[in-house]
């Protein structure tokens, strides 16, 4: 093991999930900080999200919000450089093996009073594959506690049913829990100081409230798979052949055979005449379990 001790993987076996306080060094979060300035003074003046940033429905050009910095890999030397650094990888492999590709990257961004929730969804939904070594490692950039809307988690529910996230046969991405029999009260939330890191399984439901505190909230995700997990067919997995498939490899050695697991799949089709955007998809939904603010 790299960086996990025994009880940490065990942990993360049974519950689907792990934080490790105080993770990162602080000139690492410092830097995460002043890239995200940089964005939000590009979100100013802009009156729709385009391919890099994603708006708040409350963002005016006067009174800029910015939700999502899209793929920050691709467009910050910063947010690239820690993706491929041990700080992230060495407890991915501690976790799924040696070889690891990059899914995708996100940086969600809760400001101060007005965060956007994020309903309860399994990210498997979203793009099932061959396998499910598939997980998530989340920069905590602020301060996470139960007032500013942090990751919030159903310990175990990775273990469990791939839950149907369509609304009148669209897929939404996202469901309730109580009316597939999950009790609230068995959530969890996935607290931290700044500079922790979260890991969550591809197939942990998860979601998170709206921040109504006077605090950010901001936490970058890295989403990878074990290079031997595949897309399914229909899955929103962005696919362009193996040779683009392959430049995805985060770390060791690729392959063109997949490895199989008897996990219950349904594919997220058909898809929502809406952008792409978890927020924009999840608005399908007839009945929500967190407060939105306008």
């Amino acid at each position: 093991m790299e960086c996990l001790t025994p009880d940490q993987i065990e942990q993360y076996r049974e519950d689907g999930c792990l934080v490790l306080d105080g993770h990162l060094p602080d000139d690492i979060l410092q830097d995460i900080r002043s890239e995200i300035a940089r964005f939000e003074d590009e979100a100013r003046g802009m009156t729709a999200s385009n391919d890099r940033l994603d708006l708040e429905d409350s963002h005016t050009t006067d009174t800029p919000r910015l939700r999502r910095i899209k793929l920050p890999h691709m467009i910050s030397d910063i947010f690239r450089s820690l993706m491929y650094s041990d700080h992230i990888l060495a407890p991915a492999r501690d976790l799924i093996g040696p070889d690891l590709r990059l899914h995708t990257s996100k940086l969600n961004m809760k400001s101060a009073g007005y965060g956007a929730a994020v309903e309860w969804h399994q990210d498997y939904a979203f793009y099932p594959h061959t396998n499910d070594d598939i997980l998530a490692i989340g920069v905590i950039i602020d301060d996470m506690e139960s007032e500013n809307g942090p990751l919030m988690v159903y310990p175990g529910s990775h273990k469990g049913p791939v839950y149907d996230h369509h609304v009148d046969g669209v897929f939404a991405g996202a469901f309730v829990p109580e009316e597939v029999g999950l009790n609230p009260a068995d959530a969890i939330e996935l607290k931290g100081p700044a500079g922790s890191i979260s890991i969550h399984h591809g197939r942990i439901i998860h979601g998170s409230a709206l921040n109504t505190s006077d605090r950010s909230r901001r936490i970058l995700f890295y989403e990878m798979m074990a290079a031997d997990a595949f897309p399914i067919m229909g899955s929103m997995t962005k696919w362009d052949g193996i040779k683009d498939y392959d430049t995805r490899m985060l770390c060791g050695t690729p392959t063109i055979n997949p490895r199989l697991k008897d996990i219950p799949v349904r594919i997220p089709q058909p898809q929502p005449d809406v952008p792409i955007s978890i927020y924009e998809i999840q608005k399908g939904l007839k009945t929500r379990v967190f407060e939105t603010i306008s």
